[in-house]
């Protein structure tokens, strides 16, 4: 989904120590001192574009994090959105979410390690919207541990889930596309394909390997119209990266400010984390008919982090 923060345990300690603070500095935390408020950019406003009007849009791990604000911000542009994930009241809830500002939009329960799941929801997106045309291949997991300390199906469950559900959700939804007359397609690999910290070896690979197969596909299906490319953000402020950092408990107060502390001194370049609307956005643009000559292409998106490596 979006790259994981810094390495485990300093990461841990760093933010359990922001978090812990004194009872006078969580009370101000709580308050909203300015320290947090200074961290947490602007959100994107809506672009005011219709970009994806008519058009059908699936997005894979949109339960959360970059899939979820990916899923409204192509709903805001006009798409029928239909997306998965399994944790299906957190899919219900971006459902009614998009539906009740105006949207289109459809929950689909998938797992996409589970090759019947992925089948499942790109026909059952498609038996109810009509056609494909754009498919934004999001989901993702990661596991920070050292290389000879990860089992085999810890190895696998993550592979599994970043490079081999991405195998399989292209595999279903270039037959649509073909019939469509093209599409798009976008895949999120991460920074980590490019530069990486310890403790990421199977999270690494999986997504170095995104990128080998989206400029593959990118060849294999030129000649049908259909566009692949990949998104490569850097660490980005997702429940993924808070569970990942052990503060999920906390108060969002106190994330923020811890978080904004560890990225000052841990994220090179602009020193933050990214939003998750700002990654969605990017994939707004790698998507849309605006680049039409781009393909195969893996694209940065990460505050600097790859260029200070």
């Amino acid at each position: 989904m979006t790259e994981k923060a810094n390495d485990g345990s300093s990461r841990r300690l760093i933010l359990a120590s922001a978090a812990a603070g004194t009872a006078a500095g969580v009370a101000g935390l709580a308050a909203g001192l300015s320290l947090g408020q200074a961290a947490r950019p602007a959100r994107p406003s809506p672009s005011g574009l219709s970009r994806f009007a008519g058009k059908v849009v699936l997005i894979t791990g949109a339960t959360s994090g970059i899939g979820h604000a990916a899923a409204k911000a192509f709903a805001a542009e006009g798409a029928k959105v239909a997306f998965c994930g399994r944790r299906e009241q957190l899919g219900r809830d971006v459902e009614a979410e998009i539906r009740w500002n105006g949207g289109e939009a459809t929950y689909i329960r998938a797992d996409v390690r589970v090759e019947s799941d992925v089948k499942a929801f790109v026909d059952g997106a498609v038996a109810k919207y009509g056609r494909l045309d754009v498919a934004f291949n999001n989901a993702g997991i990661t596991l920070e541990k050292p290389l000879h300390e990860l089992t085999a199906a810890e190895f696998d469950d993550v592979a599994h889930t970043n490079l081999r559900g991405v195998f399989l959700a292209i595999k279903y939804q270039v037959p649509h596309m073909i019939a469509a007359g093209g599409g798009s397609i976008v895949v999120t690999a991460s920074s980590n394909a490019i530069a990486t910290q310890a403790r990421r070896a199977a999270y690494s690979a999986s997504k170095r390997a995104l990128i080998g197969l989206v400029q593959r596909a990118a060849l294999d299906y030129a000649a049908h119209g259909i566009r692949v490319n990949a998104l490569v953000p850097g660490t980005t402020d997702t429940a993924l990266v808070r569970r990942a950092a052990g503060m999920e408990n906390v108060p969002d107060s106190v994330w923020r400010v811890g978080a904004a502390q560890w990225a000052k001194s841990n994220v090179p370049g602009l020193g933050r984390m990214a939003t998750a609307e700002e990654i969605a956005a990017f994939a707004l643009v790698l998507a849309s008919d605006e680049h039409a000559f781009m393909t195969g292409a893996a694209l940065v998106i990460d505050g600097g982090k790859t260029a200070h490596a």
